[in-house]
């Protein structure tokens, strides 16, 4: 059985209120009356809400039935602030002298209906059914506002290393506006979530957010997916199609990849990145747009302008605001935040309660390279926790290259050498050296990438590394770390 309805009459006659409220419950409704627009507010916003009478918590109301004309605040002014504080909830208006002016005005400002003194119950019945469509509708879109809100808020970008704390506050100030963002790092850095929640925290929310990865592309296909075509524009054009700048209208494209589009093409998306308009392909209609543009590479287009593989008109126009993605192997730091964050999302896909990781199991992610980012992270921890017939997750639920990535890791720390020289020519593994030789390589590492990511700040940088000023200067002074090594 589905949820009781619950509707809420408003009306100055106790005679009218209460009859209503008899018939809609022998209709199957839950009824609450008032006597004027404040009472309905009290229910509708205060403690009291919907009193139920069998103990539950008070309720949110499905529709308000309300006259229009009442002493004091009107019906109409009851609709007008029910459409602010509670937009899920319907509201149809009851008048005892209907015009059509009066309905179109009501009508205007959100009514789901409109109807006039007496009453028919067929009317009603008619009224209310279509009053709970919109109800069901606005309610369901509202909740799907605040899973995106979840999925791609600022809340859900885990990291807690300063340079990521620099991207979320890039975000936070860009996104008000409709300037063009441009963004930079290796795949899998989470560019696609940033871009999402720059469009989310933006006041064009509510209008359609579309990507589109131009390296995905075949060449001769892109002008026409970017741009749309006409029906009979090239062989296999059988109708028209809506390019994604159009469908994007009003609200934001994200186009990743940008740095594969070829030299014809980003002229093209120059021309329009500048006027905002284009032609859909094989038409000679221009057609005008309002979007926000966020682009993205993984390759460096300074370096692509200098070889003259990037237009430098185009890369100066894209190059309003930019925000660099570090990859994860730079900042070691939010590894296990991140871990946890997975695996907690994990378990609620799965049904499984997970307690962690085992520290040799986060040890070993600490020491992988990831070169697939943040995006392999995720892979990584689904897969572990699909497998593991544990509730934590320990060495033998990661994958092989994660366990001779983290081995290698360790060895080249060890060596002080690179990946290439942790192998002879012979192909034999360097000799094994003492625990504790061994681990200053990697811990001076870690304590040089804490100081250059916190310029240096030895209090920060003592904080983020969870030790005292007085033991991080002792270790710096063991490991040659000083001031002098910030121009190297």
């Amino acid at each position: 059985m589905g949820e009781t309805k619950r509707i809420l009459i408003v009306d100055d006659d106790p005679i009218v209120a209460e009859s209503l409220a008899e018939h809609l419950s022998g209709e199957g409704f839950e009824t609450a009356t008032a006597m004027n627009t404040a009472e309905a507010r009290a229910l509708l916003d205060g403690a009291s809400r919907f009193p139920t009478g069998d103990g539950r918590p008070p309720q949110p109301v499905h529709v308000v039935l309300s006259d229009v004309s009442m002493p004091g605040e009107s019906g109409v002014d009851l609709l007008r602030w029910a459409k602010e504080h509670h937009p899920t909830t319907a509201v149809v208006m009851l008048t005892g002298y209907g015009t059509i002016e009066s309905a179109v005005e009501a009508l205007r400002l959100g009514a789901a209906d409109y109807l006039t003194k007496p009453v028919m119950d067929d009317e009603l019945a008619v009224a209310l059914e279509r009053a709970l469509r919109q109800q069901a509708l606005v309610e369901e879109n509202h909740t799907l506002r605040m899973q995106l809100d979840d999925r791609f808020g600022l809340d859900n970008v885990v990291g807690t290393d300063p340079r990521m704390r620099k991207v979320f506050e890039l975000v936070s100030a860009v996104a008000p506006s409709r300037t063009t963002v441009l963004m930079s790092g290796e795949s899998g850095t989470g560019k696609s979530l940033i871009a999402h929640a720059i469009h989310h925290r933006s006041p064009r929310a509510s209008k359609p957010y579309v990507e589109l990865s131009c390296g995905s592309i075949p060449e001769t296909l892109l002008e026409s997916e970017l741009f749309g075509h006409v029906k009979g524009a090239f062989t296999g054009a059988h109708a028209d199609k809506k390019g994604r700048f159009l469908a994007a209208d009003g609200g934001t494209l994200f186009l990743d990849e940008i740095n594969s589009a070829s030299p014809a093409m980003q002229l093209k998306l120059l021309r329009v990145l500048q006027e905002r308009k284009f032609e859909p392909v094989g038409s000679t209609q221009t057609l005008e747009v309002d979007v926000r543009v966020i682009l993205a590479s993984n390759q460096s287009l300074e370096d692509l302008v200098a070889r003259g593989e990037f237009r430098q008109d185009l890369y100066y126009r894209i190059n309003v605001v930019k925000i660099e993605l570090p990859p994860l192997r730079d900042r070691i730091g939010d590894i296990p935040h991140l871990a946890e964050h997975f695996l907690d999302e994990q378990g609620r896909e799965l049904g499984k309660v997970f307690t962690g990781f085992s520290a040799e199991a986060m040890d070993a992610l600490r020491r992988y390279s990831f070169p697939g980012n943040v995006r392999e992270l995720g892979n990584i921890v689904e897969r572990a926790a699909v497998l593991s017939r544990s509730n934590t997750i320990g060495l033998e639920d990661l994958p092989p290259q994660v366990l001779e990535g983290a081995d290698a890791g360790l060895l080249r720390a060890a060596s002080g050498g690179s990946s290439d020289d942790a192998i002879d020519d012979e192909g034999s593994v360097w000799e094994p050296m003492p625990l504790v030789e061994a681990l200053k390589a990697p811990e001076r590492r870690i304590i040089l990438n804490a100081l250059e990511a916190h310029d240096w700040n030895r209090q920060k940088t003592a904080e983020a590394l969870d030790i005292n000023r007085t033991t991080l200067y002792k270790k710096m002074k063991a490991y040659g770390l000083d001031e002098s090594r910030r121009a190297g």
